[in-house]
C-alpha cells in the first residue's frame, strides 16, 4: 500500500483538501502536505487511514475526543471525517503541519543534552496533561516527537484510554513496553518505558538493544550523561510498577538544569528546531540530491497556538470495536429494587454545570445485566465488575472495556452487554454535545444488582 499512496498526490479529498505533497506513510495510513482555504493556518496536514471494516465510527471518534484536548505541546486537530479514493474507504484527519520530527534530525546527528532537556521537559508537560484527562499516549518514539515553528509537540492521533492494548498491538514495536507484548493494557508507566527508549535513542542515535532480564529488558549504554542515564534506567525498569514518574523524573531534570554541559551551538528555545532543520538540510545536500531538495524547503513556521488535540504525520494509529461478549443463556431478571438505586445515581449526573469547569452530562437510558436468579444465589457478599464506556456527542456508547472484571466470566459477559447499550444526554460545549467517557460499575449481590454510573471525561 505505501507506494499507492504516494500516486494519489494532486488528488482532492472531498473537494476540499488537495494532497499536494506526499509526505510518508505505511500499510494503513499515510500523510499528505494540504491546505485551508481562508483559514489560518493554512498549510496543515491531512493523514489518510484505511478505514476498520468492523467499527469504522471507532477512530473517528478517538479524534473527536482529542479534538477538545488543548495543549501547547500536543499538535492541534483541525477537521476529520471520511472519503473514498479510487473505490478506497477512508478516514481522514487534518491537523497542524509539522516541519519536522525527531526521527528526521537523528540519522544526522544526536541531540545534545541541552536540547534533551528541553525535549524531556515538553513532552513530559504533554504526557501529564494527557494522563491527568484518562488518556495514554501509546506511541512516544521519535516519529511522533514534532516541530511546528520553536515549539516541540507531541503527537496524538492514536490516544487510547488506560487498559486499552488493541490499537497499540496494532504497531507493536521496539518502542512498545513489555507488558503491552505480555498482552496487558496501557497505563502512564507505558508511557514512560517508551519515553525510556527515546531518550537513549535521541542521545545516541541508536535506541537501547532489547535483552530480558530479571528487572529490564533494554541495556542502557553507561555511557549517557546524567541525569539521563538515571532517567533511562527508571523509566526502562521491566515491571511498570518500579519506573519513575513524570513528577520524578522532571525533579531530577530541575536538579540537573544548572550541571549540563554547554553546546557548541545554543538551540532555540523548544528544542532542536531551527538548528536541527538547517543541519540535516545541509548534510542531505551531501549525502542524497533527492533528500536534500526535501528538506531544503523549509516552510514557514505555524504559529504555536495550541488548541485542540494532537495528530502525529508519521504515527500509525489503528482502531479496533470491542470485542462481543459471548452469547449466555438469560433466564428471569431478580426483581429488585434496582430503579431506586438507578434513578439515584441518574440524578447525581447533573445535566448543568454551574461552576464552567467540567461539562456535565447524564444518564438518559440504562440497562441492568440480564442475569439468572440461581447465578445470584451463588454470590456470598458482593461481587463488583467495572466498565469503562466511550459515548459519542449524540450520546450513544461506542466503546466499552473492562476496568475490572471480577472473578467471574458470566457476571463480566452481561455487565459488558448490558454496558454497550446505556446511552448518554451529552456534554454541552459551545451549545453542542461532545463525548464523555463513563465508568459503570455494576454490583451484584444475593438480592438483585445496582449500578452506580460516574462520567470521568470531559
Amino acid at each position: 500500500m505505501p507506494e499507492a499512496w504516494k500516486q494519489w498526490e494532486g488528488r482532492v479529498v472531498n473537494e476540499e483538501f488537495p494532497l499536494l505533497r506526499y509526505l510518508g506513510g505505511s500499510d494503513h495510513s499515510a500523510v499528505f502536505l494540504t491546505k485551508r482555504a481562508d483559514r489560518e493556518p493554512q498549510e496543515v496536514a491531512i493523514k489518510l487511514s484505511l478505514a476498520d471494516a468492523k467499527n469504522p465510527e471507532l477512530q473517528l471518534s478517538w479524534w473527536e475526543l482529542a479534538a477538545k484536548l488543548n495543549h501547547p505541546h500536543l499538535l492541534r486537530l483541525f477537521q476529520r471525517g471520511r472519503c473514498r479514493l479510487d473505490g478506497t474507504e477512508l478516514l481522514y484527519v487534518v491537523t497542524e503541519y509539522a516541519e519536522e520530527s525527531l526521527a528526521q534530525i537523528l540519522p544526522y546527528r544526536p541531540l545534545t543534552p541541552e536540547e534533551t532537556r528541553d525535549l524531556l521537559q515538553s513532552v513530559l508537560d504533554a504526557l501529564a496533561y494527557v494522563h491527568a484527562k484518562g488518556f495514554v499516549h501509546g506511541h512516544i518514539k521519535p516519529a511522533n516527537i514534532m516541530a511546528v515553528g520553536d515549539q516541540i509537540k507531541l503527537s496524538g492521533d492514536g490516544l487510547c484510554g488506560a487498559g486499552e492494548s488493541s490499537r497499540v498491538l496494532r504497531m507493536a514495536g521496539i518502542y512498545t513496553a513489555p507488558e503491552i507484548e505480555d498482552g496487558g493494557g496501557m497505563s502512564p508507566a507505558s508511557d514512560l518505558w517508551s519515553l525510556g527508549m527515546t531518550v537513549v535513542e535521541a542521545l545516541t542515535q541508536q535506541p537501547p538493544a532489547r535483552q530480558r532480564t530479571e528487572n529490564t529488558e533494554a541495556v542502557v549504554p553507561e555511557t549517557l550523561r546524567e541525569p539521563f542515564l538515571d532517567i533511562a534506567r527508571e523509566c526502562l525498569r521491566r515491571n511498570p510498577q518500579r519506573r519513575g514518574t513524570i513528577a520524578e523524573i522532571e525533579a531530577k531534570l530541575q536538579q540537573a538544569s544548572g550541571a549540563l554541559p554547554g553546546n557548541e551551538v545554543v538551540p532555540s528555545k523548544g528544542g532542536f528546531t531551527k538548528w536541527g532543520y538547517a543541519f540535516v538540510a545541509m548534510a542531505a545536500v551531501l549525502l542524497l540530491a533527492v533528500v536534500g531538495s526535501s528538506l531544503r524547503h523549509r516552510h514557514p513556521a505555524v504559529e504555536p497556538a495550541a488548541s485542540g488535540a494532537i495528530e502525529s504525520p508519521t504515527g500509525q494509529p489503528g482502531s479496533k470495536g470491542s470485542q462481543a461478549a459471548p452469547t449466555g443463556q438469560a433466564s428471569d431478571r431478580p426483581k429488585t429494587s434496582h430503579a431506586t438505586s438507578h434513578n439515584g445515581a441518574n440524578k447525581n449526573s447533573s445535566d448543568d454545570n454551574s461552576s464552567g469547569t467540567r461539562a456535565q452530562g447524564a444518564v438518559a437510558r440504562q440497562i441492568l445485566p440480564d442475569v439468572s436468579r440461581s447465578a445470584l444465589k451463588t454470590i456470598h457478599g458482593k461481587l463488583k465488575v467495572r466498565v469503562k464506556v466511550t459515548a459519542d456527542s449524540s450520546g450513544n456508547v461506542t466503546v466499552a472495556t473492562l476496568d475490572s472484571r471480577g472473578p467471574s466470566r458470566y457476571f463480566a459477559e452481561r455487565s459488558m452487554r448490558a454496558a454497550r447499550q446505556w446511552t448518554f444526554k451529552p456534554p454541552q460545549a459551545d451549545g453542542q454535545g461532545v463525548l464523555s467517557q463513563w465508568m459503570l460499575t455494576f454490583e451484584f449481590q444475593r438480592s438483585g444488582v445496582n449500578v452506580h454510573p460516574a462520567q470521568t471525561f470531559p
